[in-house]
């Protein structure tokens, strides 16, 4: 069969929908349609066709399986396509965005226009369904458990007590390769409603996070994480942020991403920064944010340095390597206190006290820092400094002869940016945005 061809989109702000075809059989091929959609139009935004946005987890990039567009041959991976056979009614065809048949994904120059709409593309979605993977021998019996407790939760059963310790079923779901997607931070932030599916089996994602919380079970920060943006999704209105001219979730700077969600997986590299764009704060048309617009032919390092630069300013510099998540920074700065404490805040931050090295510093209270909490937590004995040309405090911990970047971007509401203050010694600092950027080993040093 002929190869699927996409025709090019008559507007950077329009985007494709798939028209999924009803089948009476499972045995049958899927069978859909492309048509393009104006994702703007003058009604306030409003969307003029219902659509549902598709969350799951590509795996890999190898395409064993396909769908049939208007009788051309479209690949997929096996992970979608197994997703669509459970997607797909009997009777009705169904209106979904999915990233990788609505995307021309080999063409960089449509993704590069494509991908800064996608938190548009989920907030304005009737509905995001999450595709966890095939059921198993578990699956079912955990997705009743967690509904059970949920209906506990929400004061809506007097069943029995909820176990004393989260049963394994439940514990094996929550290791899905979903939770750790570093995309799905994106999805779950825009999303007004969540579903969940593994197999045949869904819950509402709202009542999913009431059984996790309430059975314990949400306390590995990177599930907490997910959960905790999936239960916020009801209280949303769907509505974009375009104030720098670019469409965004507006959540907090790019700085504060990284520090909170580096932990994440991705299948490309690149994606550890690309999924965070649609929910930072930072106004990404100015000159400095130039070299972070989504573009898979730069390469990696340059990405990293361009990152590290728009964060921390153009005099820092940044060796970086094309293969690691990692970066050797070089600075002048200043030490501007140390953490003699740490304690987690009922809201999921971090409350530091802090000794400083003068209350000439700018600061308008010396005593209790409160922060966002990072993807490594924060310990007793750690420093905070500020590097030169940096508007926010960077958090760092001594490791033999350099010292590791614990938070890039420590943003406390009462710091007033010490502007005359000179820096007073040289920095070597390593950060890494792989799973732990602790134990990264340096292999080199600046």
């Amino acid at each position: 069969m002929t190869k699927y061809c996409y025709s090019q989109l008559s507007s950077p702000t329009n985007i494709r929908l798939l028209r999924l075809l009803p089948s009476k059989s499972d045995e049958e091929s899927l069978q859909g349609e492309l048509f393009e959609y104006r994702l703007r139009n003058s009604d306030k935004d409003k969307p003029s066709h219902p659509y549902e946005a598709l969350s799951y987890v590509w795996n890999d990039d190898k395409k064993p399986q396909f769908i049939v567009i208007g009788n051309l041959h479209l690949d997929i991976t096996q992970n979608l396509y197994t997703a669509l056979l459970h997607l797909r009614d009997h009777d009705c065809a169904r209106i979904l965005w999915v990233d990788a048949i609505c995307i021309n994904q080999e063409k960089n120059e449509e993704k590069q226009v494509q991908i800064p709409l996608m938190a548009e593309i989920y907030a304005k979605a009737l509905r995001v369904v999450v595709w966890l993977g095939n059921a198993d021998n578990c699956s079912d019996q955990a997705l009743e458990v967690i509904r059970l407790a949920g209906e506990r939760s929400a004061g809506l059963s007097i069943a029995e007590a909820a176990p004393k310790s989260t049963p394994e079923s439940v514990l094996q779901l929550l290791k899905r390769p979903w939770f750790r997607r570093i995309w799905v931070l994106q999805e779950m932030a825009a999303a007004q409603h969540v579903q969940i599916m593994c197999g045949s089996t869904k819950i509402d994602g709202y009542a999913f996070c009431l059984g996790i919380e309430f059975l314990g079970a949400a306390s590995e920060d990177v599930r907490a994480q997910v959960t905790f943006l999936i239960r916020g999704a009801i209280f949303r209105s769907g509505k974009i942020s375009r104030r720098y001219g670019k469409p965004s979730l507006d959540i907090c700077s790019l700085g504060e991403l990284l520090d909170m969600y580096h932990a994440h997986g991705a299948t490309k590299l690149h994606d550890k920064v690309y999924a965070l764009l649609g929910m930072c704060s930072d106004d990404l048309g100015k000159p400095e944010a130039a070299g972070l617009e989504p573009n898979y032919d730069l390469e990696w390092k340059e990405l990293m340095r361009n990152v590290i630069q728009f964060i921390l300013g153009s005099q820092v510099f940044v060796d970086t390597w094309e293969d690691k998540e990692l970066a050797m920074i070089k600075s002048r700065g200043f030490i501007l206190g140390k953490v003699s404490d740490v304690a987690n805040t009922e809201l999921g931050g971090q409350r530091l006290a802090v000794i400083h090295r003068s209350k000439q510093l700018g600061l308008i209270t010396d005593d209790s820092w409160n922060l966002r909490k990072s993807a490594i937590p924060i310990q007793k004995g750690d420093f905070i400094c500020v590097l030169q040309g940096t508007s926010k405090p960077t958090i760092i911990r001594l490791c033999d002869d350099h010292f590791i970047i614990i938070m890039i971007a420590a943003v406390h509401s009462e710091y007033t940016q010490a502007q005359s203050l000179s820096p007073t010694r040289e920095f070597a600092l390593q950060l890494g945005i792989a799973k732990n950027r602790v134990s990264e080993p340096v292999k080199a040093c600046v």
